[in-house]
């Protein structure tokens, strides 16, 4: 995806999303989310196939129950189920944190996909068949500012258009719609509403590639980035929502948290966030084991100082090739009696019975403003076969246009943490949470804190609008041109 281009991204954690808006006007906003592969068990080959592939009230938390155990795809790891138009229609969409854009498969759709294999009915929007919805023309404000930008070729009557394309020839194409979707509104403590707001969105009429095929196909994307363009964005520019987000993604039962909105408990320590496309923050050292490795000084920086990304749409952690040896030359000097071997021609495993936590050493990133990222043995170690274990950490194959090797954090390091994103004070942060638990939102308005609690869609289903507030993890993709071997 190219990232000028909004781009697929994902900040990946492996569990697919299945978001559920539900109207929205006033408080707290509520999604389900759903892993696409909830209880499916894939190859690590099958977890850098995805990577390789992808990118007037104040609303002051959205949450999303969500489901999933992390397994991983080639696909698109998060997926939510949307409701648009008057009378209210479900559409199944994929998460992504990396792109912008809200797009869904539309009616008169070429190569759109016919049937998918994650069990779901597709569904092709007609603005026909909405009373509130309204084509955007070329020569609207909101078309010139915010959604496609001035177009030369623009004439009286001519819709906004949009074109997305990914690094591995997939594109979108079609033009925007503005219409009402619903949320699901958090009004107490595990408790929510139904409140509706309008944005504008793509209305896909030509698909090409992965995006029109069938298998794991969906019915389009819900962008989560930082420009303009994004429903988040809108939302927050219509005072509806904050633009700050977190989620909390359970690495052993699956699920987890996700809001929108200031988390009031628990607290977390945060870093400035880089001025980029994508979430980038800076990483200064890397510690493995308790030793500090010896790098150059500049190595994490690309370009002008583009730093770090954070992508809970990765799946795996991608590190420059020189910290990438240095890391496994720490691995096999903790276990200097166990020989390593290689797996799919690229993965360095290691045969070991015991408990990984007790024989592997802890790998520690630390970035500006103090703040630490602990990754445990059990995070970045899967065991392929019984007793196998292979490190997720991968060699960097990402680059920037200049050349420069990038690094990339993916949900490898950020399960079992509550991460939170705030694009109005430009700082990430984390802290190792419960994310089985449940965590506490702020209502801007009223000053109100309401409980907003953990859940797995794949275990017991959507829950009802009365608990619906739980959030769960969607995460990004990640698209850029100059980021992922999908971008161009």
């Amino acid at each position: 995806m190219d990232l000028n281009k909004r781009g697929f991204v994902v900040l990946v954690i492996g569990f697919v999303v299945l978001l559920e808006l539900c109207l929205l006007a006033s408080a707290n906003v509520v999604f389900q989310v759903q892993h696409k592969f909830a209880g499916n068990k894939r190859s690590l080959t099958q977890f850098k196939a995805h990577d390789s592939d992808r990118h007037r009230r104040i609303l002051s938390a959205v949450d999303l129950p969500i489901g999933g155990d992390g397994s991983p795809t080639s696909a698109a790891l998060y997926f939510t189920k949307i409701q648009i138009g008057t009378p209210p229609k479900d559409y199944h969409v994929q998460v992504d944190t990396g792109s912008d854009l809200l797009w869904v498969n539309c009616a008169g759709c070429q190569k759109c996909p016919k049937k998918s294999d994650l069990g779901i009915s597709l569904a092709l929007y007609n603005p026909q068949a909405s009373s509130t919805a309204k084509k955007i023309n070329c020569d609207q404000e909101i078309c010139v500012t915010t959604l496609s930008g001035p177009n030369d070729e623009c004439r009286v009557g001519m819709y906004c258009s949009y074109q997305v394309t990914y690094g591995d020839g997939s594109s979108t194409m079609g033009y925007f719609v503005r219409d009402t979707i619903q949320l699901d509104r958090a009004s107490g403590d595990l408790q929510t509403t139904f409140m509706n707001g309008s944005i504008a969105f793509g209305c896909g009429s030509q698909q090409s590639g992965e995006l029109g095929s069938s298998e794991q196909a969906l019915d389009g994307i819900l962008g989560f980035g930082q420009a303009n363009s994004s429903m988040l964005s809108q939302l927050a520019s219509a005072k509806k929502v904050k633009k700050v987000f977190s989620h909390c993604l359970d690495g052993s039962k699956g699920g987890g948290i996700f809001a929108i909105g200031e988390v009031v408990q628990p607290k977390v320590q945060t870093t400035p966030m880089i001025p980029e496309a994508h979430y980038n923050v800076e990483l200064k050292a890397v510690e493995v084991g308790g030793d500090v490795l010896q790098l150059p000084t500049d190595i994490f920086d690309v370009g002008a100082k583009r730093g770090t990304i954070i992508d809970s749409g990765t799946t795996l952690a991608y590190l420059p090739d020189l910290v990438y040896k240095q890391v496994l030359q720490k691995i096999d000097a903790a276990l200097p009696d166990i020989k390593s071997h290689i797996v799919d021609q690229q993965f360095t495993c290691y045969k070991y019975p015991g408990n990984v936590d007790k024989g592997f050493p802890d790998v520690i990133f630390h970035f500006e403003n103090s703040l630490s990222l602990k990754v445990y043995p059990n995070q970045y170690l899967f065991e392929v076969e019984d007793q196998d274990w292979c490190v997720g950490f991968q060699d960097s194959d990402l680059q920037s246009k200049d050349g420069k090797e990038i690094t990339l954090l993916g949900d490898l390091v950020l399960t079992d943490k509550l991460v939170t994103y705030d694009l109005e004070k430009k700082t990430i942060g984390w802290i190792e949470y419960n994310c089985s638990s449940s965590i506490k939102v702020k209502d801007e308005e009223s000053g109100k804190v309401y409980l907003v609690g953990a859940h797995n869609l794949s275990h017991s289903g959507r829950m009802g609008a009365s608990i619906g507030i739980v959030v769960a993890c969607f995460m990004f993709l990640m698209a850029a041109t100059s980021i992922n071997p999908r971008i161009n």
